[in-house]
Formats: structure tokens, C-alpha cells, sequence
């Protein structure tokens, strides 16, 4: 990509931000919310098990099911994958 196109993206992205027109686009990603209690217990694992087995921090781990705070991108894939594959995420984990 050219100088001048990087500069020509720049100045329609401050554009766009600013409310004018111009040909920047916009995309909205809709993340869901992952019930982090619900996956832990649909395995049938305790807090202490579920951090063990998948190498999340206890504290962080309890955190997320008392709704203190939510799982950053990252971690909800891997929660994401865990409920939808959890032997590929231990096989993976155990190589």
C-alpha cells in the first residue's frame, strides 16, 4: 500500500469520526456474554478443577462467574471452544 493511500484512510477514518461523510466503513462485532458458571458446570468441575484443566487464574476465574468482570477476546475463544470442544482443548493442551 502506497504513502499517499495509508494518509487517504487516515483522513476519511478522522472524517467519519468527526460525523462527515466520506468512504470510510464502519463494522459492528456483536460479542455475546459467556455464562462462564455454566460452562464450568455443564463438565462437572469445580472452580479449583476448571483452572487447573484449562490454565485460567482461580481469582480471575471466580471474577468472571460473579459477574465482577468479564472475560477479555481471547479468553472468551477459549471458553467459547471449551464448551463446544472441551477434549480438543485438553488434547491441545496436554501436546
Amino acid at each position: 500500500m502506497s504513502g499517499s493511500k495509508i494518509i487517504n484512510g487516515l483522513h476519511d477514518a478522522i472524517d467519519h469520526a468527526k460525523g462527515y461523510g466520506g468512504s470510510a466503513r464502519e463494522h459492528t462485532v456483536v460479542v455475546h456474554k459467556i455464562d462462564v458458571r455454566a460452562v464450568r458446570e455443564s463438565l462437572r468441575l469445580t472452580q479449583e478443577e476448571f483452572a487447573l484443566r484449562f490454565g485460567f487464574n482461580l481469582g480471575t476465574l471466580r471474577g468472571w462467574e460473579q459477574g465482577r468482570r468479564q472475560p477479555d477476546g481471547t479468553a472468551r475463544v477459549l471458553l467459547k471452544v471449551i464448551m463446544n470442544a472441551p477434549d480438543a482443548v485438553e488434547k491441545a493442551l496436554s501436546a
